[in-house]
Formats: structure tokens, sequence, C-alpha cells
């Protein structure tokens, strides 16, 4: 659904608080239409990322997971050489 949002459990280091405000951002933008509200609708979507953020930051506090966490550099390395594949010519 949004190709922005990234994978943000299971990391070391974990998600930032920034972090997880981008992607309930991405979030609310994608099932609103509005990449910017106008000024009679900034209350309510600045509302929606702020819920949508406490939420998604009290899930990740509470998954359990056996495997070990993912490096973020290697997780990048690996989604730049899937990108030049796709797009390579």
């Amino acid at each position: 659904m949004c190709r922005n949002i990234k994978t943000l459990y299971n990391f070391d280091p974990p998600a930032t608080d920034e972090e997880i405000v981008a992607a309930a951002l991405q979030f609310i933008r994608k099932i609103s239409g509005f990449s910017k509200p106008s000024l009679v609708n900034q209350a309510a979507f600045d509302d929606a990322i702020e819920k949508i953020a406490e939420v998604s930051s009290h899930f990740l506090d509470t998954l359990e997971t056996n495997s070990p966490p993912k490096n973020r550099e290697v997780e990048r390395s690996k989604a730049r050489a899937r990108n030049a594949k796709r797009y390579s010519t």
C-alpha cells in the first residue's frame, strides 16, 4: 500500500520516535489522499498522525520475536542492490 513506509520492527538500533512519526505521516497521507492538508483539516491531520504514531510505538514495544535484530546497514545494502537490479538497463 505505502511504499514509503519502511519496516520498523526488529532492528538494532530500534526505530526512533522520528521514524515512527514519519511512517504515521506517510500512512495518513495515503489514506487521506492529502500530501498537505488544508488549514481547516490541519488539526485533524496532526491529531491522526500523533495517535497513529503513539499506537505504532506501543505496538512495536509489545511485539516479541526469537529472531535476532536486523542490521540497518545490511538491510539498506540489500535494498540498494534490489533497486539497482530492478532499474538497470
